[in-house]
């Protein structure tokens, strides 16, 4: 069966929100949440996985995708912002339960969904994206977190080196195998809208905030240990930028979490989405309730 997937745009304090949005209104909610420097591009092939099942919502970020690209003098890029965002659409389309699977930028944005509202969170599945200092890899994040200390002269050229289409497309091949399944039109989709005008300095100004997302985790791993929230964190083993440890972490608050380590890279769900969309299937049938 071919599930529909529907495009479409809200208006949230003033900036237009794209979203996919798949699958019966009245099933369990799961939102996806994308990373960096993609968009909801990236569950293009796992929305109609889920969508049988659930009702399945993937936005776009402000200053991502197809939403809207606000100057940093019109909007302030941090990932409280984002999140608040995120937040409005929910509430506009009457979203009060979810179930939330987060990547890479996804992850602290989901985190302050958690955080602010943890009643709302039904389940969580992580595909790379940390929850704890474990897991950092020292060779990508030296560079982001200098810049975001002092920003300036000697420390940007790293990270606009970061905007590249060859680091793009590092981040889609990285840890991956067979790089040959990976499709180029990842990398040919991203890198145009990180070309547009004026979005290097919306980037430079996230990466200026990501530490706000660090300072976040005490809190967030005591949610953790309260709720006893269901996880799955379903991850790409050979990622050079969340590393594996990231995964095992959750255990540590969460005894009961389920930790898939893949052969995968930073972006899994291109080279290993069958895996994932099984685990992701599995997890959510045991957790959420019975699907209408």
């Amino acid at each position: 069966m071919v599930v529909p997937v529907r495009h479409l745009t809200a208006t949230v304090a003033g900036q237009n929100v794209f979203y996919r949005e798949a699958g019966p209104r009245d099933a369990p909610v799961v939102l996806l949440l994308h990373g960096f420097p993609t968009s909801s591009h990236m569950f293009r092939h796992l929305i109609p996985l889920l969508a049988d099942r659930y009702h399945v919502l993937a936005p776009d970020h402000i200053g991502f995708g197809q939403s809207s690209m606000p100057s940093p003098e019109e909007f302030p890029y941090t990932f409280d912002a984002l999140a608040d965002i995120t937040a409005g659409l929910l509430e506009q389309l009457g979203i009060n339960r979810f179930a939330v699977y987060a990547q890479d930028y996804g992850a602290p944005i989901a985190w302050r969904l958690a955080t602010r509202t943890p009643d709302k969170i039904t389940a969580i599945v992580s595909q790379n994206g940390n929850a704890y200092t474990d897991g950092f890899v020292d060779a990508f994040w030296r560079g982001v977190f200098a810049y975001a200390e002092a920003p300036g002269p000697d420390t940007e050229p790293v990270m606009r080196a970061a905007l590249t289409l060859e680091s793009t497309r590092w981040q889609y091949l990285n840890g991956v195998a067979d790089k040959s399944l990976v499709s180029p039109d990842t990398w040919a989709h991203d890198q145009p809208l990180l070309d547009r005008p004026g979005n290097a300095e919306i980037q430079l100004r996230l990466f200026q905030d990501y530490p706000s997302n660090v300072e976040l985790y005490p809190a967030l791993q005591e949610y953790f240990r309260a709720s006893q929230v269901p996880l799955l964190a379903v991850w790409g083993a050979n990622d050079e930028i969340f590393g594996p440890d990231g995964a095992r972490a959750f255990l540590r608050d969460l005894p009961d979490a389920e930790i898939h380590l893949l052969d995968a890279g930073h972006f899994a769900l291109e080279s290993r989405l069958d895996t994932i969309a099984g685990y992701v299937r599995g997890f959510l049938g045991r957790t959420l309730p019975a699907v209408p």
